[in-house]
């Protein structure tokens, strides 16, 4: 086995200092042994290392590589460098199964970037140690200054590096004698620190640069993010839609102002889909609608040629206005315009997929998410979307790989745990549907869902009251979930309280008439010597699905 000796001290070459070093030993072996396999993962060797870039042509391209950074409005959220994490541990294993083990030890893995820290526990969590042993070696990291590569910060979602390095440059003298530099990495770092969930100290940079600078264009774009901040909050509680309208009016109110009509048409364009935020969180969608729709009039009728990306963001968001709306094919014409805008982007064919999906278009949905699965490092949402595809087909084998493979990728996915335990559940595997609720319920304590197929898995091993108490917790959450109400009713014929057994049963149906709720109402009804409305349920349930043999073996009974 052989054995590689790298530093992880993000003071020599920021994020993924320890990953472009890794990248640096495999990649060239790589390149001669399998180039299929380099260029699988340009993406994330490109993002990683750009040293290896000359080496490594961009083979999967958005519409933002060849824009100029002004016209990049898209930023990388925070959950990206989990998904090249994800991409360069694929890469590795693969490379490694061809060419031997490997151990790998890092010196100064305290002293990493965020990047490469969740490198190593993601390299850790998928990779057989026998295959690659990650090893932690000396602390002796440097005190030298941060790299301050911002411009790669920005365009990669680096956001932890942005916000430490950003801080540290605005307490130095570097843009002290350069106020429009100064205000443009204020800015860069505030929106960094909202990223990372440390808006106290955003909003701090926000006042600093109101209180410093008279610029309109900054200050319109200050009141802009901190009303953002405001709508956005990752502490609901602290969310303040009223106070936010306040900020995204004097930013409208700014922008309205600026001279050149197509440097106004930008500006407020973004301020007016802003507002848009802010009036949905405010319970007005039709306001809502209205101003993304003043503002793609300014983009289509002032930015001819210019901010493409503005215009498709515009359009996107449109579509979800029109989603919620229940206008679904105005939305999808709305989805189609912005990913044909740019068939790289791989989130916009993502919420296409959803839409396809409601629509009852399987297979266009499939497309969409296979796409996804193409044009983006591993993404977890595309395979547990594509999960609920195969599931409602009937393809158990698929949604339960493409769920297996979601929580390989991200273990805090929440929703993905809900379905694969249902999925355990179905086929009678306690054990794992127990071992799936547990760890659902120690990341969303509260979700109905996990505690419906807890009461589920209980009522299986004839645990009757802890059965009753997680029926009865899940439908607290959600009085309206007919699985926990059917769930309940379940219990209740098996302890022998068949009049219980009913009324959850006729909970149920309210919410959601089935056949299956029918069929189990009848023989709660004929357990009561309740005949006549046993055979009604019967007849409905025909009705509904005229084919189902038991239905049919039970009227013929009756």
């Amino acid at each position: 086995m052989d054995t590689i000796f790298l530093d992880a001290d993000r003071r020599i070459g920021g994020p993924y200092t320890l990953g472009a070093a890794l990248l640096g030993h495999l990649v060239p072996a790589a390149l001669k042994r399998r180039p299929s396999l380099v260029a699988a993962h340009d993406i994330e060797i490109r993002a990683a290392a750009p040293g290896l870039r000359a080496a490594v042509p961009a083979r999967r391209r958005s519409l933002a590589d060849d824009l100029p950074r002004g016209q990049r409005v898209l930023v990388p959220g925070v959950r990206r460098s989990l998904r090249i994490a994800n991409g360069l541990a694929e890469f590795v294993r693969d490379h490694l199964a061809g060419s031997g083990p490997l151990t790998l030890v890092v010196a100064n893995l305290g002293g990493a970037d965020h990047t490469d820290a969740e490198l190593v526990r993601v390299l850790r969590r998928r990779l057989d140690p026998g295959l690659l042993s990650v090893e932690e070696g000396p602390s002796a990291p440097g005190s030298g200054p941060l790299p301050a590569d911002f411009d790669r910060f920005r365009d990669e979602g680096f956001h932890h590096a942005m916000a430490e390095s950003g801080l540290e440059a605005l307490r130095g003298a570097a843009y002290a004698d350069d106020p429009e530099r100064w205000q443009h990495l204020l800015l860069r770092v505030a929106a960094a620190l909202e990223a990372v969930e440390r808006e106290d100290e955003a909003r701090e940079l926000y006042d600093r640069l109101r209180r410093e600078s008279t610029d309109p264009k900054h200050r319109a774009t200050a009141a802009y993010a901190t009303a953002m901040t405001l709508v956005r909050h990752h502490d609901r509680a602290r969310r303040d839609p009223e106070q936010a309208l306040a900020w995204i009016n004097e930013a409208v109110t700014i922008t309205s102002l600026l001279p050149d009509a197509r440097e106004r048409a930008f500006h407020l364009g973004f301020d007016l889909n802003g507002k848009a935020l802010v009036e949905v969180r405010r319970g007005h969608r039709d306001v809502a609608m209205e101003l993304v729709g003043q503002a793609i009039e300014l983009a289509e009728t002032h930015l001819a040629g210019e901010h493409p990306i503005h215009r498709l963001v515009l359009y996107a968001n449109r579509a979800q206005l029109l989603a919620i709306a229940g206008r679904r094919e105005a939305a999808l014409a709305d989805y189609t315009r912005a990913v044909e805008a740019d068939p790289g982007y791989p989130d916009y064919r993502l919420d296409r997929g959803n839409l396809l999906h409601e629509l009852g278009r399987p297979e266009e949905a499939l497309a969409d998410y296979e796409a996804v699965m193409r044009l983006s490092p591993p993404f977890p949402e595309a395979y547990y979307n594509r999960s609920e595809v195969r599931y409602a087909a009937g393809d158990l084998t698929g949604a339960r790989a493409d769920l297996d493979y979601t929580l390989e990728l991200d273990p805090a996915f929440a929703p993905a745990y809900v379905n694969r335990c249902g999925l355990h559940a179905a086929a009678g595997d306690h054990v794992r549907a127990r071992q799936d609720v547990e760890r659902g319920l120690a990341l969303t304590s509260g979700d109905p869902h996990l505690l419906c197929v807890l009461g589920q898995v209980e009522l299986a091993e004839g645990r009757h009251p802890e059965s009753g108490l997680a029926f009865d917790r899940a439908l607290e959450a959600d009085p309206e979930l007919v699985a926990g109400w059917a769930g309940r009713a379940e219990l209740a014929f098996e302890r022998g309280d068949n009049e219980m057994a009913v009324a959850d049963l006729t909970r149920a149906l309210k919410l959601e008439e089935t056949a299956e709720l029918l069929f189990n109402r009848s023989v709660a009804y004929r357990a009561a010597g309740l005949a006549g409305p046993a055979r009604h349920d019967l007849l409905r349930a025909a009705e509904l699905a005229p084919d189902d043999e038991d239905v049919r073996q039970a009227l013929s009974e009756t």
